[in-house]
């Protein structure tokens, strides 16, 4: 049985394995095994794409109330269909046949959604246009009956006896806990998720996300197995820790995907799915190739090639983003809708570049070499110390990978509290997140020379998101205390418990004066970081906040 998830849409070329490409052969030698075409059984229009798909979709709510594949139903659990958000309620919902396409379109007040079979493909092509916040989120999800795929997922699995938190993450009786939220993987680095075992593979492919929230780095729940079956989501705007107010308009397609076991062919990935045959089927906010234009950069100085680097676009009505070549930071975005964007570029996830940049349609905007100033990147100064690197996350702190995926309660996470001495092994012995009521108050030890303890020093602490406006606060040597920052803007809701470091990056600074240091080269220097804040609960939904970086500047 494979577990697997899809590859990152930065790596364009993808080489099905043996087993998938004989699920491509085993799809095209049926693929007249039944006569491509609709049918109204009274309740629900029914599609027989020819191949060895039929699907059902609900004339009363444009629910997908059917899902049958070589013979085998595979939607619904617990008694629920699939469907937009927690489904809609009566809508208007339509049917045309165009040649090879099947068109089903569902109005509900001013949410319009689609799905769209092809002659011979056991695909269902699914779009949504979403005009305002009368429907809540935007999400798509795919509920699975139990019992056909075993859970190759354990992380996300869901169905435990014990809650830790709110109704959506649970402990297992060995201390491990689970949750939907914990997907470990962030927007960029897949292009579907789903399930395969007995011969089948079931499968969402996700859109460009053109009119989702959060950029490339966004991370939400993706699917979850329960004692009932599992679901597969796609998620286009979620509230939480989202940094973006939500976009409207069309969105897709992105696929509902059934294949003899392999992964889903390569040509249905974002970036690589052409749709020319959707162009004359009248879709609400359609924009096909023709009215779409391109970015492309030659390259991109001033960068530390120790790290990947990302470029997006992003305005108030849509988002894209590619990677930057590592040899000379080349990068091409395609498939833009024409307008003005902010360009920025990131180095892991820390933003150190932002300009503009126009798109037109059927046009390519050629960029000249982008420099990134050294001044944008705050880990090109000399630093006495450093704890972490300045790249946007909390990569390398102690339990940082696992905070992806698990509570900060799992058994599997390291002590969070602790001392940390510069110099033995500081950046696996910081802890990735700081609470006001689990580990603030952290001692830093450090030594300075003679020169350094003469002068006056600007402190660094890096941040990537905070809860409840956690920030940090600083004492030197309990002779120095720095006032308590201002909070900077960041996401409301939960984020440390519920697999996301990712908000607005923030640095803040301290300007500690020279007597506060220890001039007796041979003691150590003691800093104390302290979470303050006046909201918050208790435990781990105490004010906190994420660390990317600190440092003691020369």
């Amino acid at each position: 049985m494979s577990g697997s998830h899809g590859r990152s849409v930065r790596r364009r070329t993808f080489v099905l394995g043996a087993t998938a490409a004989a699920g491509t052969a085993a799809l095209a030698g049926t693929a007249r095994a039944a006569a491509f075409g609709w049918s109204d059984d009274g309740s629900n229009y029914v599609v027989d794409t020819g191949a060895n798909l039929v699907f059902k979709v609900s004339k009363t709510n444009g629910d997908l109330t059917s899902l049958v594949y070589r013979g085998t139903e595979y939607q619904g659990y617990g008694g629920m269909n699939s469907h937009i958000e927690s489904g809609l309620g009566t809508s208007t919902v339509t049917v045309k046949q165009s040649g090879s396409t099947i068109l089903i379109s569902v109005a509900y007040g001013t949410l319009r959604h689609y799905y769209a079979a092809r002659s011979g493909e056991n695909n269902v092509y699914l779009w949504t246009n979403k005009a305002d916040t009368s429907v809540s989120a935007t999400r798509y999800i795919l509920r699975v009956k139990k019992g056909l795929f075993l859970n190759d997922e354990p992380d996300s699995y869901t169905y435990t006896s014990s809650t830790v938190e709110a109704s959506d993450v649970f402990a297992k009786s060995d201390g491990q806990t689970r949750s939907k939220h914990y997907s470990k993987l962030r927007v960029m680095d897949y292009d579907h998720i789903g399930w395969s075992g007995g011969g089948v593979g079931l499968w969402i492919v996700r859109s460009n996300h053109e009119k989702a929230s959060g950029g490339p780095f966004y991370r939400s729940l993706l699917r979850h197995q329960s004692a009932d079956g599992g679901g597969l989501y796609e998620i286009l705007y979620y509230g939480q820790n989202q940094t973006e107010a939500q976009r409207f308009g069309l969105q897709g397609p992105y696929v509902i995907a059934l294949t003899d076991g392999g992964a889903p062919s390569s040509a249905l990935f974002p970036g690589t799915l052409t749709t020319s045959w959707a162009d004359s089927l009248g879709m609400s906010g359609y924009v096909g190739a023709s009215g779409r234009g391109k970015v492309a950069g030659v390259g991109i100085s001033g960068r530390n090639t120790a790290y990947p680097y990302t470029v997006g676009l992003a305005n108030s009505a849509a988002q894209y983003w590619g990677s930057a070549r590592s040899s000379d930071g080349y990068f091409s975005i395609g498939g833009v809708l024409p307008g003005p964007y902010t360009l920025t570029v990131f180095k892991g996830e820390l933003a150190v570049y932002t300009g503009s940049v126009t798109v037109t349609a059927g046009g390519t905007t050629t960029l000249n070499t982008i420099a990134v100033p050294s001044s944008n990147d705050p880990g090109n100064a000399s630093a006495i110390w450093r704890i972490g690197d300045w790249n946007g996350t909390p990569g390398g702190f102690k339990n940082a990978d696992l905070m992806t995926y698990a509570h900060p309660s799992d058994v599997r996470a390291a002590s969070w509290t602790g001392n940390v001495v510069v110099g033995n092994n500081e950046t696996a012995s910081f802890p990735c997140y700081l609470w006001k009521d689990v580990n603030s108050g952290i001692l830093v030890y450090f030594k300075l020379t003679a020169a350094q303890a003469a002068a006056a020093h600007t402190l660094r602490i890096g941040v990537t998101t905070a809860y409840a406006n956690g920030r940090p606060q600083v004492t030197v040597n309990d002779a120095w205390t720095s006032a308590i920052p201002s909070p900077p803007t960041q996401p409301s809701t939960r984020s440390l418990t519920n697999g996301s470091y990712r908000g607005n990056n923030h640095t803040f600074t301290y300007s500690v004066p020279a007597s506060a240091w220890k001039t007796d080269t041979g003691q150590y220097n003691v800093l104390r970081i302290d979470v303050v804040s006046g909201s918050g609960t208790t435990g781990y939904l105490s004010a906190g906040t994420a660390i990317d970086a600190i440092d003691l500047l020369a």
